[in-house]
Order: structure tokens, then C-alpha cells, then sequence
């Protein structure tokens, strides 16, 4: 009866210490990270790393928001790191670079970049690398026959050579979203493409800002080269904003809406102050 006891004592402290483990080993269960990660390159200006952080979590695909990854520059017998980003609510960072000089490529002319993060409590660490070319867009204005083109040339900018067979999209920036002028431009044996821009389209002071792209090349990222064109026609500002109307703000009130309310309530008044005025000379009489 004894070694009984003393046998299902020790079950039930087996079961115990099994359940217990499981339970710890699930609440230790961490989440993956999947990271994605783009280059864009402006030409004469800034080069930047986009990145999107997201898992799936309950069958869902979330982002992953307040994560800190480190960027390093990948060469053959170091990694140099270039610095940290912070992905925001919606899970995206965005790293930049003042210019594309402040990396190093490899003897081939490839720039290696990793993408790392170390991992908290919630999720797993996670990697991820991008590969690129550095690609120059060489864009102009040019005038033949009294009609206005864009003409660009794409070049591989370690060696030179233009790139052939590429394709590359022209666009008006816009406050809210880009007036597409050709979608799909290939270049060619030159790496040129010649794109010509139609008359009237309006422009503050009448300057157009159209945008060269190679977009998402596998190669090369995506890369913008920007031409301030004075081909537009001029905006005519039509806002009534400062003049007095109704939907102005408070110091722009229409000025009947300011005399004629306050002739009534002055009138009003006057009226009451009269009329209590003669009340007390009814009674002092």
C-alpha cells in the first residue's frame, strides 16, 4: 500500500513538472519576423533603404511596429555598420544615407547590405539582405520642332556602359498623386529613351517637375532622376481664401454679416435700456 502511494506521488509529480514545462515552453513561443527591404536612390540627392517588418500571428498578417534593426554594409572581410532604424505603427522604417558615396562596394561593383535585428521577447531575431548596382538617370529638357521632350540616358555608374533594354517611366509630380506621361519607355542601344511632353499642363509659375524612374529594377533598385521644366502653364490662383465671403475664417467675415447683427443687438438693447428707464420715472412719479 505504501510503495502505491509513494508511486502515484511520484506520477503526479511527473505530470506536474511535464505540464508545467509545456505550458512555460508555449508561453516561450516567439514570432517570425518577415522583413522587406528596397533601395531608392535620388539623383544628386539622397540614397535610403525602405523597410517593412511584418508576421503572421493567429493566421494574420500583421506589422510589426517598435522594432530597431541595424543596417550594415557587407564586404568581404568586414561589416560596417552604417546605423540603426526604427520601424513606426505601420511597420515601416525608412534608412537614408546623405549619398550612396557612403557605401562601399564589392570588386564587382556590388553594394551588399544587411538588415538585422536581434530579437526581443515577442519575436525572433531576423535577417535580411539586398544586393544592388549603382545606376546613374542623365535627364534633360530639349526643344525640336517647337515640341518639348525628356530625354534620359541610363548608365551603370561603375562602368559606364548604358544599360540597354531597360525600362524606365516618366511622370508629373503632383500634389496627391503623379500624372503618369509614359508608363513604359525602353531604353535603347544608347540607354536613351526621348519622351515627348504635351502643351497646357499647369505648373506653379509655370515650372513642371517631371520625375525619370527606374522602378524596382532587380539589379539596380529604384532610382529617380528629377528636371524642373518651365514648359507648364501658369496656375491661376482662384482661391477666395482672403477674400470676405462665407466660408472665410473670422477676420474674413463678409461685413453685412458684421453690421446687421450688431445694428439688431445695439437696437435691442437700446429698446430695454428705454423702456427700464421710463420704469423708474413711473415710479419716482
Amino acid at each position: 500500500m505504501k510503495n502505491q502511494i509513494i508511486k502515484r506521488s511520484l506520477f503526479l509529480v511527473f505530470i506536474s513538472v511535464f505540464l508545467g514545462t509545456t505550458v512555460v515552453a508555449q508561453s516561450a513561443k516567439k514570432n517570425t519576423v518577415r522583413v522587406k527591404v528596397q533601395y531608392e536612390k535620388i539623383m544628386n540627392g539622397e540614397a535610403s533603404f525602405n523597410i517593412k517588418a511584418s508576421s503572421r500571428i493567429d493566421k494574420k498578417n500583421v506589422s510589426v511596429s517598435n522594432i530597431e534593426f541595424s543596417i550594415f554594409n557587407e564586404l568581404e572581410d568586414e561589416n560596417i555598420l552604417l546605423g540603426k532604424s526604427t520601424t513606426n505603427m505601420d511597420g515601416e522604417s525608412k534608412f537614408t544615407l546623405s549619398n550612396i558615396s557612403t557605401l562601399q562596394p564589392d570588386s564587382t561593383g556590388v553594394y551588399n547590405i544587411k538588415i538585422f535585428f536581434k530579437g526581443n521577447d515577442a519575436f525572433k531575431k531576423a535577417t535580411s539582405r539586398i544586393s544592388f548596382k549603382n545606376a546613374d538617370i542623365i535627364a534633360k529638357l530639349i526643344t525640336k520642332d517647337s515640341i518639348n521632350y525628356i530625354t534620359a540616358t541610363l548608365l551603370d555608374a561603375y562602368t559606364g556602359i548604358p544599360m540597354v533594354d531597360e525600362s524606365l517611366s516618366v511622370q508629373v509630380q503632383r500634389l496627391f498623386r503623379a500624372l503618369q506621361i509614359e508608363e513604359f519607355n525602353i531604353t535603347d542601344e544608347n540607354g536613351t529613351i526621348i519622351v515627348p511632353i504635351e502643351d497646357g499642363l499647369p505648373g506653379i509659375d509655370g515650372n513642371l517637375t517631371i520625375e525619370v524612374i527606374l522602378s524596382e529594377s532587380d539589379d539596380f533598385g529604384t532610382v529617380i532622376a528629377t528636371v524642373i521644366a518651365p514648359i507648364g502653364t501658369k496656375i491661376v490662383d482662384e482661391s477666395t481664401f482672403d477674400d470676405r465671403t462665407m466660408w472665410s475664417p473670422r477676420n474674413k467675415t463678409p461685413l453685412f454679416l458684421l453690421i446687421f447683427p450688431n445694428l439688431i443687438i445695439f437696437g435691442m438693447w437700446g429698446l430695454i435700456i428705454y423702456l427700464i428707464t421710463n420704469l423708474f420715472k413711473i415710479t419716482k412719479s
